[in-house]
């Protein structure tokens, strides 16, 4: 029984067939076009500090140290060990796949297929280590089970690719792939391995070779090789690469990324291969046609195709406005990352008082731990890092997905009213920017000049536009702005006249509220300042009539400056 059930397995994986570049698009085996809708698994293989409030550590190479300085060596690697086994398993890829991606792209830490090129015990050959090849089997066999995508993404090489240190786990001190033959070489043999390893597996949707390269070869002031106009090393080094894959696997598309964090390839076109595709990365720009012309360029003159191998760390508005322009623009898309510290990506890793008490030593805002409460924070981190401990974001979801798709309004949470219904300010209706709510600063454009806007200020609760912040245990709406609203979809059970009452706090100004329903005005109130943002108040905002059924609440406000907290309707 084994034996058929894993040669139907077999025969189905066989007959979704390799995804092929044809021309300016993706296709499966049967020529039809594919948009690859991905996560990335950033955090798994490679920690980037920021990922877990280190941002002031950076490398992974420099958080293990500080670990190993608190607990000590063998705890330190029964840590990463651990780490390894427990925030990624078949669950979060079940997960994944039920929301609607179809790929998984693989960030990839050599240090777990191979040795560095300074630790290896004959200078020249290649040390190979079974981790890395067997975490990577499993994830594959999660990703066929759920007839996902999986692209392995070689995101720290050895030596490290660029001089923005944390990507690629890179010690300045030592030298970098750019400064090293030997690098190289073992970066070649590296991708020579996996796509013999994996040249017979259609479920593999390509090879991006290298991540990020961030060099300036011609002039070493070009630090981010942003201006870099020749990009020979690059060219060179991904054409070694691919004609090494190439002995082995003439399956695989190969994916290439430019210079300056994927973007720059003046000197690197024409492709040197018949099925390659361009990855471009997009963060914190306009979600304008104008923002990836360049790109659409780059496709239309040398006939091949695009793939945005990593974009997100932003609002939920931008999410969906970034998809929208790639997919409508036949681009697949592959979002940074599955989970993290922080509220923009499916799962948020909780911090808890203990992880913050690291935290704040590590920064240098509170005393040493000792080896047993540093251990103890740790062992509740490998729990925090797993699945079921992690905090799901509904509308992060929401957005890539549905509202790409569909403009409309739905409830974040059920609100039914018989006699009375209390409803959190901040759980106000998904759907974005002037469908779910109306807000003024909707996300974080940080890499355009000028633009100084954020989204959510407070960074906590929801990844939507509306700033949320946190204040003795209650969540709020604070920072509001003239004319800014939120909308609340409610189930009516009897339709009547409701009182309806806003808790409200201001410190100074007069504010105006509106009430709305289906887009008719209900009341207008005035509200008078309480003294203070902390001195909270409830304010009765009128009495209105609801329909039974279905209603859409609009909390309008026309003059801001205040904060708020609850709605009652009674």
């Amino acid at each position: 029984m084994l034996t058929l059930v894993l040669a139907i397995i077999s025969v189905i994986a066989q007959a979704q067939g390799f995804l092929k570049a044809k021309g300016k698009i993706i296709t499966d085996s049967n020529g039809n076009k594919v948009i690859l809708r991905g996560m990335g698994l950033g955090g798994w293989m490679l920690q980037e500090g920021y990922m877990f409030k280190l941002g002031n550590i950076g490398q992974q190479y420099q958080i293990k140290a500080r670990i190993q300085e608190l607990v000590g060596q063998d705890a330190t690697d029964k840590f990463y060990q651990q780490w390894l086994e427990k925030h990624t398993q078949k669950a979060d890829i079940d997960s994944m796949a039920a929301w609607g991606f179809n790929s998984i792209r693989l960030p990839m830490h050599y240090d777990l297929y191979t040795l560095s090129v300074e630790k290896e015990p004959i200078a020249g050959q290649n040390t190979w280590l079974e981790k890395g090849f067997a975490m990577t089997d499993s994830l594959l066999a999660w990703c066929k089970a759920n007839k996902m995508y999986l692209i392995l993404d070689l995101h720290a090489a050895p030596g490290g690719q660029g001089n923005d240190l944390a990507i690629s786990d890179r010690n300045p001190n030592m030298p970098s792939l750019w400064e090293s033959r030997d690098n190289q070489l073992k970066v070649i043999a590296l991708w020579k391995k996996l796509a013999q390893r994996y040249a017979n597996e259609p479920w593999i949707g390509g090879y991006d070779i290298i991540n990020e390269p961030n060099w300036g070869f011609q002039d070493v002031k070009d630090f981010r090789g942003t201006e870099e106009k020749l990009n020979l090393p690059l060219r060179n080094l991904m054409i070694e690469i691919t004609k090494a894959i190439r002995e082995v696997d003439n399956h695989h598309i190969i994916i290439i990324e430019g210079n300056g964090f994927g973007n720059n390839y003046r000197g690197i076109l024409p492709a040197w291969d018949n099925n390659m595709v361009l990855s471009f990365h997009k963060y914190g720009n306009f979600n304008t046609k104008a923002a990836i012309q360049n790109f659409l360029n780059l496709r239309d003159e040398y006939n091949v195709p695009l793939w945005l191998g990593e974009s997100g760390e932003n609002s939920n508005n931008w999410f969906t406005e970034a998809i929208r322009l790639v997919e409508s623009n036949d681009i697949g898309w592959a979002w940074w990352q599955s989970k993290k510290m922080g509220i923009n990506n499916p799962w948020e890793i909780k911090i808890t008082p203990s992880y913050q008490k690291l935290l704040d030593y590590w920064n240098n805002k509170g005393p040493k731990p000792s080896k047993e409460d540093a251990q103890t924070s740790l062992d509740e981190l490998i729990s925090l890092i797993q699945l079921p401990n992690n905090q799901p974001h509904a509308d992060v979801i929401d957005a890539m997905f549905r509202q790409v798709r569909e403009q409309k309004a739905l409830a974040f949470k059920t609100h039914r009213i018989g006699s009375s219904v209390t409803i959190p300010a901040v759980d106000f209706d998904l759907g974005g920017q002037r469908i779910g709510y109306y807000d003024k600063d909707t996300a974080s454009y940080h890499y355009t000049p000028g633009v100084n806007t954020q989204g959510n200020r407070g960074k906590v609760y929801r990844n939507d536009g509306v700033d949320i912040q946190l204040e003795n245990g209650q969540y709020q709406v604070f920072s509001i702005e003239n004319e800014e609203w939120l909308g609340y979809t409610i189930e009516v059970e009897k339709a009547k006249k409701y009182q309806i009452n806003l808790e409200i706090a201001s410190k100074e100004a007069e504010g105006e509220i509106e009430i709305w329903s289906n887009d008719q005005l209900l009341s207008t109130t005035k509200i008078q300042p309480t003294g203070n943002d902390k001195n909270w108040k409830w304010v009765k905002a009128g009495t209105i009539r609801l329909n039974k059924g279905t209603q859409q609440l609009r909390i309008k406000f026309v003059k801001g400056n205040i904060l708020f907290r609850t709605i009652q309707l009674n």
